[in-house]
């Protein structure tokens, strides 16, 4: 405890009511129904919360990175999602032409060890028809090609002799040609890489790839891809996307997921490593969430400003387990990809690292051993392998255990377990109070997934978001034992909703946050901010959930409430400086039904409102909305000496 001088001290008060029946109306409480909600900001009863408290988790489910925050635009670009058999389906490439005219099949000649298959195109017609014939991609869900916009196309060919290809961006009928240029595939044995860019003249949402040819012959491909030119910082990812994620402000990203084949797969285990994955595939898996493979490769993590928490299989699948006495290859594919993550660039794995670009070590300081795997046969034996060798070569890093902790103590040394509830909105509002009763000695808690489904969330409805917040509020409170949280899933593709709801919802051209989102935005500040103890009265204040903390801003300090129909009254004592009406801010998260949901058609018919407080006082009064989440936000007139923890 110390004290130092701080720029903008500001208190961040939530408060929320909500009826224990969860779907009660608003005429249910009389206007006249009061409340209070005392703050004390005294230094010496001020407690910091972890720096990492609210963060987010990445997992590839709903089309959440392929298809979606990964701005490739061509679906199955290496002809591998049939799997490594040959011949094998190709969806979603069709052909141009008919069985007379052309003819394609997977084969395994591909340049690429990793991935043997490519497409064999064999052209049958000596007078094709105009326009030629051919394949094409529609991508996913079709192409969001835009009139003015640079698109990258690079592509792997070989072909016996000289061929000119037709490369287009056209509509979906293949009517509407909104761009095309000539390509060359020379005439040998070697496979050529080549690069295109092509510019669009024409807007469709719902585009599509072709590559055309007249000649009669046989062309083969492999790794098609097609990127806009205009991505985040150049790289890769989706802009639109990407600034959503920033607006959370997270400080960590766990990935790549819990349902994500390589953490908690959908097929059977092989005891030649991670479903045969070696080292350098669970590289290039790292490689992809912290840099994107891009000439630039950027880190996303460090784009987000956030610490990755990387997640791995521990030899435990849906269907299979892998014996603790034959783990030894998945722990050696785990060491080999730490190095990849953390080795200097002389070592074996960080030097393929160094070779793609990024020369410095990843900061990897979190591990997570598996994913929802702790009544599994075997997870217990095979975590303490992965344990014991991970620690012994890096000693610092954080591991993370499948086994909840919260009501009794692990059987097994962790320094975070894993904690995910999934459940109704009532439940949730009731488990704020969860993490009271938690020993404070042993791991900390990392509540790694959560949300409210089913029928009280429809596709992401306000009554969600309200449970969700009650239920933060008590991780706030309990934030000397609850390290980190993350909400899940965080995206979804509208064309794919394998689960629901999700935070962020998008297409190939347009996105939206549900209220679960807007929600998690007004928690973005409390990461590494000061808790301070608060009290409610109230005949109905096991319906309320409140937090309060101060933190340091450049410009402006505030206060943050919120509540449904009821007259509330704030108090604070212990502040450092008196409030200052001005610049002081409300803001409410509601709408006029609990059900209510955010659409394409409708974006921000459940967003944050924000209007200036002019009331702000140490003692204010307030009526807050019926169903609403609100944040007052009250300005402290001057800097002054604060408590630092």
């Amino acid at each position: 405890m110390g004290t130092k001088e701080a720029s903008v001290p500001t208190v961040f008060c939530l408060f929320f009511l909500f009826c224990l029946g969860c779907k009660c109306l608003a005429s249910e409480f009389e206007a006249t129904q009061t409340a209070t909600l005392k703050v004390d900001a005294s230094p010496q009863l001020a407690r910091k919360i972890p720096d990492t408290l609210f963060g987010i988790f990445f997992e590839e489910i709903n089309h959440a990175g392929a298809g979606g925050i990964w701005a490739e635009l061509v679906s199955n670009r290496g002809f591998e999602a049939g799997g490594p058999h040959t011949p094998s389906n190709i969806d979603p490439w069709s052909i141009i032409g008919d069985d007379s005219s052309i003819f394609v099949a997977t084969d395994r000649t591909s340049c690429f060890s990793r991935n043997i298959v490519a497409l064999r195109m064999e052209v049958l017609c000596d007078d094709c028809p105009a326009g030629g014939v051919g394949i094409y991609n529609p991508g996913f869900w079709g192409m969001n090609i835009e009139d003015g916009k640079t698109y990258n196309l690079v592509m792997y060919a070989k072909s016996p002799e000289t061929t000119d290809l037709t490369v287009s961006l056209t509509s979906a009928d293949g009517s509407q040609n909104l761009a095309s240029a000539t390509v060359t595939v020379s005439g040998t044995s070697n496979w050529t890489k080549l690069e295109q860019k092509l510019v669009a003249k024409g807007t469709n949402r719902t585009s599509r790839l072709q590559i055309t040819t007249n000649k009669k012959g046989v062309v083969w491909f492999d790794q098609v891809s097609l990127m806009p030119e205009d991505t985040y910082k150049g790289h890769g990812f989706r802009t639109e996307l990407i600034s959503m994620l920033l607006d959370l402000k997270p400080r960590f990203l766990r990935f790549p997921g819990g349902e994500n084949l390589l953490v908690h797969g959908k097929r059977d285990l092989d005891t030649s490593g991670m479903f045969g994955i070696t080292g350098l595939m669970m590289a290039l898996d790292i490689m992809n969430f912290f840099s994107s493979t891009s000439k630039s490769t950027s880190k996303l993590a460090e784009d987000l400003g956030a610490a990755p928490i990387w997640v791995f299989n521990n030899g435990v699948s849906h269907n299979d387990e892998v014996d603790t006495v034959a783990i030894a290859p998945f722990v050696k594919d785990v060491l080999d990809s730490l190095e990849f993550a953390r080795g200097s660039a002389n070592s074996t794995w960080g030097s393929v690292r160094a070779s793609m670009g990024h020369p410095e070590p990843f900061p990897v300081k979190y591990v997570a051993i598996g994913n929802e795997d702790c009544g599994k046969k075997f997870y217990r034996g095979n975590y303490l392998k992965f344990y014991n060798a991970i620690r012994q070569a890096y000693p610092d890093i954080q591991m993370i255990s499948n086994c909840d902790g919260s009501s009794k103590p692990l059987d097994h040394p962790a320094d975070l377990y894993d904690f995910h509830v999934y459940t109704d909105s009532k439940t949730l509002f009731n488990m704020r109070s969860t993490f009271d009763r938690t020993s404070r000695s042993g791991p900390k808690a990392f509540v790694s997934e959560y949300a409210v489904w089913r029928s009280d969330a429809g596709r992401g409805s306000l009554l969600a978001s309200l449970a969700e917040a009650a239920f933060l509020t008590g991780l706030e409170k309990n934030s000397d034992i609850v390290q980190m949280a993350s909400y899940a899933p965080l995206f979804v593709n509208n064309n794919d909703q394998t689960w629901n709801p999700d935070a962020i919802v998008f297409n190939s051209w347009q996105h939206y946050g549900t209220p679960s989102y807007w929600m998690q935005t007004l928690f973005r500040e409390s990461s590494g901010a000061i808790l301070h103890p608060i009290t409610v009265s109230s005949s109905y204040s096991g319906s309320l959930a409140a937090s309060a903390i101060t933190w340091q801003d450049s410009e402006n300090s505030f206060l943050r409430v919120k509540a449904n129909a009821v007259s509330l009254t704030i108090s604070t004592s212990g502040l450092q400086a008196s409030v200052n009406a001005l610049g002081s801010t409300a803001t409410v998260l509601t709408s006029g039904n609990v059900m209510d949901e955010n659409s394409f058609s409708n974006p921000n018919k459940v967003a944050p409102v924000k209007s200036e407080l002019s009331n702000a006082a140490e003692q204010m009064q307030v009526t807050l909305a019926p169903h609403s989440f609100s944040s007052f936000d009250l300005a402290l007139a001057q800097s002054r000496l604060v408590a630092e923890m």
